[in-house]
């Protein structure tokens, strides 16, 4: 799995099934409409048969209490995989919050969506094929088909190609979405890596962002460290 890190930051997927493994496998040994089961089943199967480069156990309880303490009611995910995040998202939001979840692999989507109706949450949360880097094509569908507006965007969690996150915030700065207050979660900031991100935070300290650093694991084990960035947003660029 280390080796292929890089494959897999580009792909969204490691190719050997193991994703589909991972729906069948919660359907089978998890509750229909538990989303606490389903996660738990997703967690046992990382930790037991393969595994999964979601944001696991360990970070994702800071993800959820990122969330509540955000207490968003538009929410957006870069970095889809098999939907376990926005699960631990979902568990945390507000009851009238609405999350998008972007992934440009159609597989992962499926995946996610199939998982989400196991879970029966199935409506709140929309799954987009896509990339907020595809030359303005998926920030347009955001805009004009799901309501994304100056300032709407209360949380936003980066999750997809690591290389992407600091282009892909600024993209976000750009379309005006965020607001003073809004939060913006990433994992994966150490292990493996997005320098460029993590140093733009520390640049930007007390002017545009403020940020707490979390140290902890990669996902499901305790020997590689991995930092999680809670950035809360300013204002204006």
């Amino acid at each position: 799995m280390l080796v292929d890190l890089p494959g897999l930051d580009k792909r969204g997927q490691v190719g050997d099934g193991r994703e589909r493994a991972l729906a069948l496998y919660v359907i089978k040994n998890s509750r229909g409409g538990d989303i606490d089961d389903v996660i738990r089943a997703i967690d046992e199967f990382a930790r037991k048969k393969s595994f999964l480069m979601n944001v696991g156990d360990e970070k994702g309880e800071i993800l959820d209490a990122a969330v509540r303490r955000a207490k968003p009611k538009l929410l957006l995910e870069l970095g889809t995989y098999c939907g376990y995040s926005a699960l631990r998202t979902i568990r945390a939001m507000p009851a009238d919050a609405r999350l998008y979840s972007i992934d440009i692999n159609s597989a992962n989507a499926r995946i996610a969506r199939q998982i989400w109706e196991h879970a029966g949450v199935g409506d709140r949360v929309t799954a987009v094929v896509g990339m907020i880097g595809d030359s303005g094509t998926t920030i347009a569908r955001l805009r004009n088909d799901y309501g994304f507006t100056e300032a709407a965007l209360d949380f936003v969690f980066l999750d997809h190609h690591k290389s992407a996150y600091l282009t892909d915030l600024r993209r976000i700065l750009e379309e005006g979405w965020l607001h003073p207050g809004s939060v913006v979660v990433a994992d994966n900031v150490k292990f493996p890596g997005a320098p460029d991100y993590l140093a733009y935070l520390r640049a930007n300290e007390a002017t545009l962002w403020r940020t707490v650093e979390h140290e902890t694991h990669a996902e499901y084990q305790k020997v590689i460290k991995d930092l999680v960035t809670e950035s809360e947003f300013l204002g204006k660029v």
